[in-house]
């Protein structure tokens, strides 16, 4: 999986290409625990290009879930296909993440 990364002063922007598994989490992982991920306000996952996500992909967002809300931090994810979000949907992650349609919207939260 390659993880790309645009900034603005407030915002960070993940775009996630490939499959989200037990071997590519940890590399999320790592970008998400960086200190300075929690100055941003927001926080934005681009899943265009994501085509699957493994249990251990999933740990990954739950395990910062809560550092991010105590940080203030909004975690958004969006452009997400329907099979990756049919897992969230049937977890019910989707009603503890912010999942909408797209980058305009994520942006506007």
């Amino acid at each position: 999986m390659k993880i790309t990364q645009h900034a603005t002063e407030s915002t960070l922007t993940l775009s996630l290409d490939g499959e989200l598994d037990a071997s590519s989490s940890v590399l999320l992982d790592t970008e998400l625990s960086k200190p300075e991920i929690l100055r941003n306000q927001k926080v934005l996952i681009d899943c265009r290009q994501l085509h699957y996500i493994s249990s251990a992909g999933l740990g990954v967002f739950i395990s910062h879930l809560q550092s991010f809300q105590d940080a203030g931090v909004k975690l958004v994810f969006f452009n997400m296909q329907e099979k990756v979000h049919n897992v969230f949907e049937i977890l019910g992650l989707d009603s503890l993440m912010t999942i909408v349609p797209s980058e305009a919207e994520a942006e506007a939260i």
